[in-house]
């Protein structure tokens, strides 16, 4: 993703009248009054955070609500920028435009500066007009206005300094007319309009006082004021403290609620959980060093001390952990909606976000020390099938418009991220709806040219199979189930399988061959003949993989892949499952890979050692 001072040096354009930005969508530029594109990574919450943070909107995050926030901020080769941003719907929305002086001739008569009937060390007083008068009208024409020849352009925004006036109704006046938060592809009607505005209070000559910021004629505390000096322009602040306080404050309007309804089900659909619970302090310290250690577990336990799971191997850090501090962290840490849960059952999965780490699948649970903490470490980023080292073939299975794709392993050996890479070229490459089904979401899928649909268990759905029984009613083309467990959950997919989508899940299974015979064993006897005739025919690939300890100290991925072919259907449909092996070794023109000879490549290339190889190998003369 690229940095919001690449962002904004779009601005620097001729034909660029501004630069917007929102939660989820991909950045963009107005240019000749249409959105586009200009990067390929949508921001979430967290780099929203971050890069309004960086160009001074750190002190303005706690206050941000539909009202429209708006400050400057002077940038090298730009000039003053001015900024404005909201909060709606959860959605973080910002507008850029730089404030260029124009020549006045050129400018409507409405928005030419008036000269101050003061001395210039004294401010003037506003005028007191209408709510039909004519600055608004005025700015919303400039607003419209094609671009003059020559490269000048009738926007308020960009109207001299001293117009401010005129320039913060345009500014006001925009954030009603033309959001930004209209993605490519998507005509203006279809974006619910901006909330009214009200216009700024009058700008006093002195700063405010210390330590309070205003804001539309308000005062709100706890943020330093701004430094005073051209077009309203500040200090940028974004130290660590004030980054923390304006990521839980900004995430605190859009922070998932649980209300039940009879039954246990959630009554009213939370915002996603992307705007998770912000790091306690303590923990994020922990979490900092565990990803300096390019850890991908870490282990917070009582009476232990701190544990990292480092290529696959776990070991430990410091001193003991006392219960009690391990108690308290735990409780300042789980959400309040999970704290009846983790009373109820001992244990409780949530997911935890920080702008500058990442997000973390954490599981809180008490045992006979007291409580403990897991985390699992989440990527930023959603990966793909070449950075994991996969094959480029598994991208072909998602072409079939039915069927069903599996991912299999052992816990704890990639299989969430591969299945994120697969959802991401079906995101990337296509217009589909897709709907994940996650406990909890791990990976958040920005939006590309798929729709995409991700619901929590527990937080937006009560299980996997309630969640699969109303996906059929959602008009869905592709299925995602983080985890098929139970037998309920895997009918419902292999019933979605053949009615048209495409399903995709994971399993822990040990083999592709033993992922085959675990589906149709979940069923009970009278059953298995019509399981058998749903996967002959419908079931498209098994990735079964396993991460190898590597010579470097780091995991490859040794990769197992089962295609859907004729010779394998008729076995499924026949009961001869167990000639599946054999069918591996001699399948390699069906595109079959067998998981020894994925081990034998990284032992040739000198990825993995022979005996961390044989570790995994399912021959036990395994020789590469």
């Amino acid at each position: 993703m690229k940095n919001i001072l690449e962002l904004l040096q779009h601005l620097g354009r001729d034909d660029v009248s501004e630069v917007a930005l929102m939660t989820g969508r991909l950045p963009c530029a107005r240019v000749a009054g249409r959105l586009e594109p200009i990067d390929t990574v949508a921001p979430d919450d967290p780099a929203m955070v971050l890069m309004l943070s960086a160009v001074g909107g750190g002190r303005h995050l706690g206050a941000l609500d539909a009202q429209p926030t708006q400050w400057s901020v002077k940038l090298a080769a730009l000039g003053s920028v001015v900024a404005v941003a909201s909060l709606r719907d959860g959605a973080i929305y910002a507008r850029f435009a730089v404030s260029r002086p124009a020549a006045t001739a050129k400018r409507p008569a409405s928005l030419r500066p008036r000269r101050p009937s003061v001395p210039p060390s004294e401010p003037a007083e506003p005028e007191a007009q209408p709510a039909h008068a004519r600055p608004r009208k005025a700015s919303h024409h400039a607003l419209h206005a094609p671009e003059r020849p020559g490269g000048t352009r009738d926007h308020a925004l960009h109207a001299h300094p001293r117009s401010r006036k005129a320039s913060d109704h345009a500014l006001h006046a925009s954030a009603r007319t033309a959001p930004a938060s209209v993605p490519p592809g998507r005509r203006p009607s279809e974006h619910p309009p901006g909330p009214a505005t009200r216009p700024l209070a009058k700008r006093a000559s002195q700063p405010p006082e210390s330590g309070r910021v205003h804001r539309h004629g308000q005062e709100h505390p706890g943020h330093r004021s701004p430094a005073h000096g051209g077009e309203g322009a500040f200090e940028l602040d974004v130290g660590p403290a004030a980054l923390e306080r304006a990521v839980a404050q900004a995430h605190a309007a859009s922070a998932p609620t649980r209300v039940r309804a009879a039954g246990g089900v959630p009554a009213a659909a939370p915002v996603p959980s992307r705007a998770a619970a912000s790091l306690d302090a303590e923990l994020e310290r922990i979490l900092t060093q565990a990803c300096r250690a390019r850890a991908s577990d870490v282990h917070v336990v009582a009476g232990r001390p701190l544990l990292l799971r480092v290529g696959g191997e776990l070991g430990h850090t410091g001193t003991a952990l006392e219960p009690s501090a391990v108690a308290q962290l735990v409780e300042r840490v789980v959400p309040e909606r999970m704290r009846a849960e983790l009373e109820r059952d001992g244990s409780c999965d949530f997911a935890l976000a920080h702008p500058g780490l990442g997000r973390f699948r954490a599981n809180a649970a008490r045992h006979q020390g007291g409580y403990k903490l897991c985390l699992r470490i989440v990527p930023p980023e959603v990966p793909t099938l070449a950075s994991l080292g996969l094959p480029a073939a598994i991208a072909d299975a998602t072409r079939h418009h039915q069927g069903l794709i599996l991912v299999t392993g052992p816990t704890g050996h990639g299989k969430t991220s591969t299945l994120a890479a697969i959802v991401d070229i079906i995101n990337r490459d296509s217009s589909h709806h897709v709907i994940t089904v996650e406990d909890p979401i791990e990976y958040l899928h920005p939006r590309k040219r798929a729709l995409m649909s991700q619901r929590e268990v527990g937080t937006h759905t009560r299980s996997f199979a309630s969640a699969l029984k109303a996906s059929l009613r959602e008009d869905p083309d592709v299925i995602v189930v983080g985890e098929l467990r139970d037998t309920e959950t895997v009918r419902m997919a292999l019933s979605a399988s053949e009615t048209g989508h495409l399903v995709l899940g994971t399993m822990n299974t040990p083999s592709a061959a033993k992922t085959i015979d675990r589906l149709i064993d979940l069923f009970p006897p009278a059953d298995e003949g019509q399981v058998r005739m749903t996967l002959a025919g419908g079931l498209r690939l098994i990735v079964s993989q396993r991460l190898v300890p590597t010579t470097k100290g780091g995991l490859a991925v040794a990769a197992e892949l089962l295609p859907g072919s004729v010779p394998l259907w008729n076995l499924i449909r026949d009961a001869r499952t167990f000639q599946i092996p054999s069918l591996q070794q001699r399948g390699k023109a069906l595109g079959i890979v067998r998981l020894d000879d994925s081990l034998a490549e990284l032992v040739r290339a000198g990825t993995c050692t022979l005996a961390a190889a044989k570790a995994f190998a399912e021959a036990a003369d395994f020789a590469a």
